[in-house]
This record gives C-alpha cells, sequence and structure tokens, in this order.
C-alpha cells in the first residue's frame, strides 16, 4: 500500500505554493505579509493575556500560516471542479452567500476545514464565487459570454488526470501530490493575455467590472490572498504611513475589547497590463481587479448573536451605507448595546464557546454547575474562532475595488438551490459545526470531571 498525504499537508503545500506565487505576481502582498507580522508581534509582546489564550487554544501556531484567497469561477462545471479538487485539500463548501443584493452579480460559499484538528493544522480558506450569467440585461452579451466560459478549461488534463487518482485511490503519494498542487496552483495564475477582443471586454466591462474579469480571462486567477492580524487598527494604521492605497473604512464590527465575527481591510486593486486578442505588437489594454486585504477574526457568533450583530449592522448603515465621514462614529454608537465581554457574551447565548479543564486535583460535586465551574477557575471558556465570511463586508470589499462607486443593483433574488445544484451538493451550514465545537468541548470536560452537564440541562 502506498504512502497517502494527509489532507492537511496537501492543503499546508498547496496554500503555501499559493502565497510565494502570489507575493511574486503582487509585491504589495509581500508588505501586507510584514505589516502583519509587526502587528501582531506588538499585540502579542503587549498583551500576555491574549498571548496565553491563544497558546491554550493552540491557535498560536496556525497564526503565521493562516490565509484567505478569493477567486471567482464562470460556470457550473467549474465550480462543481473545484469542489472536487478542495476536497482532495480537507476543504468543504460551508455558507450561501448572495453577493447580488449588495450590486455584485455573484453567489458564493468558502471552501474551508471544518474539523477543529484540521483548522488548527491550516485553516486555509478559499472564497468561491459564481457569476451569475441570468444577471447580464442583455441577451446577446450574456449568450456572448456564456460562450466565451464553454469554451475555456481550467484545469489541465494532468491535474484531472491526478484529481481523478486521489478520488479512485483515496489519496495521493507525495510525489503525486507534489504533481497536484503544481498543477492546480496554474487555476490561479494571472494571465496578461485576454481571451476576448478590446470591444468585448469594453461591453463586458460596461455591464459590471467582475462580469469582465471572471469571462475575459483563461481561467479563475486568484483576486486576493489576505493574512490574519491580531490588531487590524494598527495593520490599517501601518497600511497608511508605508504609503499604500488602503480602504477608508475598516469593514466589519467596530474596535472592540472581544472581536467577534471578521474585520476586513484592503488596499485598492491594480491596474494592469493587459493583451486583448485584437491588439498587435507593444499595444495593451489594463485591467483592475487584484488587490491585497487583512483580515481579523474573533469569536463565532450564535444565532441570536447574528440578528443582535446584523440589527446593530443595519442601524449604522441606514442612512448613507457605509459611506459618509460619520460611518465610524455611527457603527460605534449602533454597536453600543453589543455586550463587549466575555460572561456576557457566554451567559447571553450571543457567542459560541470552547470549553477546556483547567484544574481537575479535586473531586467535584455532582451537582455544580459549568458556570460554577467556570467561577472557581476549573474550566476555562474561550470563545470558538469565527472561520467564515460576511456579506455585507465581502461586497463593500469587492466594491470598493471595482471603482467604489459603482452600486448597480440588481433585480434578483437568493439563488441558494441553483448553487448548490451548481457545486452538486448542499453547502454545510456554519452555525450546526460551532455548535458541534461547542458540544464537543462540553462533553470532553464532563469525561475529564467525572459529571454531566448535560443531564441536569445545561448542555
Amino acid at each position: 500500500m502506498p504512502d497517502i498525504v494527509p489532507a492537511d499537508a496537501i492543503r499546508t503545500a498547496f496554500s503555501t505554493a499559493m502565497s510565494a506565487m502570489y507575493r511574486e505576481e503582487v509585491p504589495l502582498y509581500g508588505d501586507l505579509i510584514e505589516i502583519v507580522r509587526d502587528a501582531n508581534a506588538e499585540a502579542l509582546g503587549q498583551q500576555a493575556d491574549l498571548k496565553a489564550a491563544l497558546s491554550g487554544a493552540g491557535e498560536l501556531e496556525r497564526l503565521d500560516v493562516e490565509r484567505h484567497g478569493a477567486i471567482r469561477v464562470g460556470t457550473a462545471e467549474e465550480l462543481a471542479l473545484l469542489r472536487r479538487i478542495f476536497a482532495v485539500m480537507g476543504m468543504h463548501p460551508v455558507e450561501y452567500y448572495d453577493l447580488s443584493v449588495a450590486g455584485v452579480p455573484v453567489h458564493s460559499a468558502a471552501f474551508r476545514p471544518i474539523d477543529p484538528a484540521a483548522l488548527l493544522a491550516n485553516p486555509f480558506r478559499v472564497f468561491t464565487s459564481l457569476l451569475r450569467l441570468d444577471l447580464i440585461e442583455d441577451e446577446d452579451l450574456r449568450a456572448q459570454a456564456a460562450a466565451i466560459l464553454a469554451s475555456r478549461q481550467i484545469v489541465s488534463q494532468r491535474g484531472i488526470a491526478l484529481l481523478e487518482q486521489a478520488e479512485r485511490e483515496g489519496g495521493l503519494t507525495p510525489q503525486d501530490a507534489e504533481s497536484f498542487v503544481r498543477e492546480v496552483l496554474d487555476i490561479f495564475r494571472w494571465h496578461g493575455d485576454a481571451r476576448v477582443s478590446h470591444e468585448t471586454y469594453r461591453r463586458l466591462n460596461a455591464a459590471h467590472r467582475l462580469i469582465a474579469d471572471v469571462v475575459s480571462f483563461a481561467g479563475p486567477h486568484i483576486n486576493h490572498l489576505t493574512p490574519r492580524t491580531l490588531d487590524i487598527d494598527a495593520a490599517h494604521r501601518a497600511m497608511a504611513a508605508r504609503g499604500i492605497d488602503a480602504k477608508a473604512v475598516i469593514e466589519g464590527p467596530p474596535t472592540r475589547k472581544v472581536p467577534i465575527l471578521l474585520r476586513q481591510t484592503s488596499f485598492k486593486a491594480l491596474e494592469e497590463p493587459i493583451r486583448f486578442t485584437d491588439q498587435q505588437g507593444e499595444a495593451k489594454g489594463t485591467h483592475t481587479a487584484r488587490f491585497g486585504e487583512i483580515e481579523q477574526r474573533g469569536a463565532a457568533l450564535t444565532p441570536k448573536g447574528r440578528a443582535l450583530y446584523d440589527a446593530c449592522l443595519d442601524e449604522a448603515r441606514a442612512d448613507s451605507g457605509s459611506q459618509g465621514a460619520d460611518y465610524v462614529a455611527r457603527l460605534t454608537s449602533a454597536f453600543s448595546r453589543f455586550p463587549d465581554d466575555l460572561d456576557s457574551l457566554r451567559q447571553q447565548g450571543l457567542a459560541f464557546f470552547r470549553y477546556r479543564v483547567a484544574d481537575s486535583s479535586t473531586p467535584i460535586d455532582p451537582a455544580t454547575s459549568l458556570e460554577r465551574c467556570i467561577e472557581e477557575g476549573r474550566v476555562l471558556a474561550e470563545p470558538v474562532l469565527y472561520e467564515d465570511f460576511l456579506p455585507v463586508s465581502a461586497a463593500g470589499i469587492f466594491q470598493s475595488n471595482l471603482g467604489g462607486a459603482e452600486q448597480a443593483s440588481f433585480a434578483a433574488h437568493s439563488s441558494r438551490q441553483a448553487f448548490e445544484a451548481a457545486l452538486g451538493q448542499k453547502v454545510l451550514d456554519p452555525f450546526a459545526l460551532y455548535a458541534a465545537i461547542e458540544q464537543a468541548s462540553i462533553a470532553a470536560v464532563e469525561t475529564a470531571l467525572g459529571t454531566s452537564f448535560a443531564a441536569r440541562g445545561e448542555a
């Protein structure tokens, strides 16, 4: 029986190769890595409790390797193919995101690890969007775009053969895994030669810049790669200090003592030279798509917590969205009713928590509650890290890198069923995944302490 490379190892090899490739293609990404490294070192140096919490949860080791990427595909066949490729890396589609309501003609899912051990090994995620051709109003242009997409093959024959081998044999040998990573990486590589004429590109671009980005090239080049920082406010300031043209506003919740969900910032998309099919010699056009992003992740919220988050965000954005010089003040004011301490988040059922035993040296009274164990220091309660994305934030990042002012509106409704049909499976429910992590940690505490909180209706 040949040695089979674990999915976690293939995922790590791929994310490492992706990072090296993107750093070569977009040198400013290297600047972001340096900014994040410095911000994280400062945060860990100044906040001993943060360092201890990350270390205790096993998350310190994953911090430096953590990335998420984003790509956009054009057809159902491409989406289904990527689902199979990501499965070889131990990545599964989580959540459905409809971005059309925010003026972006795509719907999406995040491919990521779902097992806690796999997340600790490498939490690499790829936010994968499928173009909604049905939102192109011009029927002739829609048909032309569909024909262009149907004529391309985003994965080499060698890559497909290795994929089928992995599916057939339950994995890949070290040599084949290395070849697989190399072949799959080409899907995400930048192509400076467009597959369309300048006039076709102009028409696609007029319909929506993102449509031109998806349709005009040989493959779904990665459009950003995002490292994780522990202090996005410091990283945002550092971007400005280096002269990087960053977004004016950080997407997501405001600055808090206890971070929740996801905050993101980015530098504006690059204008890059490309050659259209009807251009000769040195003549070139330009295309704007690829940018750099930094994120800060916080606690995963329960459905109750997410409902409160959405209500606060809606209040802050009620008048003029995230525009206006007073947006940060509006955001801070709206979120003043969202508890900002761990005890309140836990006791009010607003966030998911992971529990672990801190002291099992003395016998426990069978009637002792989980809350009492926490109060006595027997059990530690640490927020479960949010591993997913926010549709409003994603749309805000997309829009800011498609010219900022573009806010097309589409007369469309959510099409989760169509997305899942294209995907070839249902997307996973993130709330169920977080709840499972919480419940598993409670069960482990019960075993270690020789008690049963669930029997008393606490779990």
